[in-house]
């Protein structure tokens, strides 16, 4: 599969993930947030809390659930990344950050699993 009909199937992915968290309550910040050391594919709020949001998508979990993809080497590019974003944007520092995952796996009756607080800084070495 190529680059464009994998983009498309990331994007779409991305779309229902933002559906569904925007129905659970939480508002949308950004979406494809990037900085110089990675990307974070949404950023939401949910209350007082400044959630960022790692999006993964499979077809199928016959390797892997989609949720257990994100290992220490991702998770420490989307904690440098929404450091960079707070850094740009002031205007949250008070917010408490948490790092979710979203995963999505099937096709046409997809299944979605909310991962709130997958990760923690403190839990992969900057």
């Amino acid at each position: 599969m190529g680059r464009q009909a994998t983009g498309a199937l990331g994007d779409r992915a991305e779309a229902a993930a933002l559906h569904y968290l925007v129905r659970q309550g939480l508002r949308p910040v950004a979406r494809n947030f990037r900085s110089r050391g990675g990307e974070i594919d949404l950023i939401m709020l949910d209350d007082e809390c400044l959630v960022f949001v790692e999006v993964r998508f499979r077809s199928t979990s016959s390797f892997a659930q989609p949720g257990h993809t994100v290992d220490r080497h991702k998770q420490r590019k989307i904690i440098r990344t929404a450091a960079m974003f707070y850094a740009r944007n002031h205007h949250y520092a008070n917010h408490v950050m948490r790092f979710d995952v979203v995963a999505i796996e099937g096709g046409s009756a997809a299944s979605v699993q909310w991962i709130r607080d997958a990760f923690r800084p403190d839990d992969s070495t900057l």
